[in-house]
């Protein structure tokens, strides 16, 4: 059956009042967003973790002391945690697919994908500081460490939290319903 696009008019005073879907049609536009997102954090982890199961085949790792092997173990431990969590929404939306919960899969997938993120920043910080730790043997590491982990929380968490909170008003809204914004406005 044939649909016809939805207006999505502005109402008498200015403001936008959303997408105008139903929730199976939110459901499967929120899924392919969220397939989207994980595609690039996906490709990312695993090219991290096929390079991090690579290094104990090299010739100076037996070298390597026992501190620096022990943050080998955890940055590949987190790598494989994180590319499970990754992968998981699709092993997800491939075991639940046609039984009409999609609202909820996308959900739990998005839970899995926020896992995932949060896992691939313990694992960039530990590879970080392994590699550092290796080719420098500086004290300065852990400092440095520490700022590109502070960078990257910046980029990944606080900025779209201030956006958020910035742009809606925190219960989902769309960025024109967010505090009277006007359709005019270019904030």
């Amino acid at each position: 059956m044939p649909t016809t696009p939805r207006q999505v008019t502005p109402d008498g005073d200015g403001l936008i009042r959303g997408r105008h879907e139903t929730p199976e049609e939110r459901a499967d536009r929120r899924w392919g967003e969220l397939m989207q997102e994980i595609r690039v954090a996906q490709t990312g982890v695993q090219i991290l973790f096929g390079f991090l199961l690579t290094v104990v085949f090299t010739p100076r790792f037996p070298e390597l002391p026992a501190a620096d092997r022990t943050i080998y173990v955890i940055t590949v431990s987190l790598g494989a945690a994180a590319t499970g969590a990754l992968i998981g929404p699709v092993s997800f939306h491939r075991l639940v697919a046609g039984r009409r919960i999609k609202p909820q899969a996308v959900e739990w997938a998005s839970r899995l994908t926020f896992l995932g993120l949060l896992l691939l920043l313990a694992t960039l910080a530990s590879a970080l500081l392994l590699v550092l730790r290796v080719a420098t043997q500086s004290a300065y590491v852990p400092w440095l460490v520490t700022g590109l982990v502070t960078w990257y929380l910046l980029c990944w968490f606080v900025l779209p939290l201030w956006v958020r909170g910035r742009y809606t008003n925190g219960a989902g809204d769309s960025p024109g319903e967010a505090k009277g914004a006007r359709l005019t406005d270019r904030r």
